[in-house]
């Protein structure tokens, strides 16, 4: 089993969903991938949604707040970069030339949290953790196993992200061209070109399952919709692209995973 107690800096340590009806989309998920939803109250107002696998924490989920909704934030999922020191990394970032969305903030006893973005657009959170690592359990059915950057530069991004989280970033295929991601010699995520005019440079998640047809299948019929039908991406490998009844976009994999 992908068990973890604890996270090396710049690993993906946790995947969070941003909904206009976390309700809604914890019952979606909670259909399609057997978790566990425990509600938990937030200072100030709210609830944060703290979604599980046999007792083990996977993923979290929060309602888009008004100023997000006012702005036409989409509902969305957020991958999670843990990290030693929060306010250090943010302000590499920024002297790299990427942008700080959101500085560095306590999240009571469990971390401290930053949101930050690519020089190409792409955004996601830093983690550093306190009493939550983030993700008790990763890569086996119902959890996330891969966070890919489809990005309008792949080179410029490899660069970056190599400067400020320390990423080894390599070509792994060449029709089409694909990138890997690796932190300490461990496969970490991975990269993709995107022409600027498909879509806006993001984060992509992708989560486990052992039988992709049939996730597919299940998929409309609890009111999401397939993007990507399911496509074979190496031997006994498949993926899906997917998204959710509120509209968050989410990837399926079928195939070789690591413990």
């Amino acid at each position: 089993m992908g068990e973890r107690t604890a996270y090396a800096p710049g690993t993906f340590c946790w995947v969070e969903l941003s909904t206009t009806d976390t309700r809604a989309a914890a019952a979606f998920y909670r259909d399609l991938f057997g978790w566990e939803v425990r509600a938990d109250p937030v200072p100030g107002g709210g609830e944060y949604l703290m979604l599980s696998l046999d007792g083990l924490p996977v993923a979290g989920a929060s309602e888009l707040r008004g100023p997000q909704q006012a702005q036409g934030a989409p509902p969305s999922w957020r991958s999670y970069v843990s990290v030693a020191d929060a306010d250090a990394v943010s302000a590499a970032w920024g002297e790299a030339g990427g942008a700080v969305l959101m500085p560095p903030s306590d999240v009571m006893r469990a971390g401290r949290m930053a949101l930050v973005q690519d020089p190409q657009g792409a955004a996601l959170g830093l983690w550093q953790p306190g009493e939550h690592i983030g993700a008790h359990l990763v890569n086996d059915a119902g959890a996330f196993s891969l966070n890919q950057l489809n990005t309008p530069d792949p080179d410029a991004a490899s660069a970056f992200y190599r400067a400020v989280l320390g990423w080894q970033v390599d070509q792994v295929a060449s029709d089409p061209p694909y990138w890997g991601i690796q932190v300490e010699g461990r496969v970490n995520g991975g990269m993709m070109l995107m022409p600027a005019a498909a879509a806006p440079a993001h984060w992509l998640v992708y989560f486990t399952t052992h039988d992709i047809d049939a996730s597919a299948l299940h998929i409309a019929e609890l009111g999401g919709g397939i993007l990507v039908p399911v496509t074979v991406v190496g031997e006994d490998q498949r993926i899906l692209v997917a998204h959710d009844p509120q509209g968050a976009h989410f990837a399926l994999y079928e195939g070789r995973i690591d413990p």
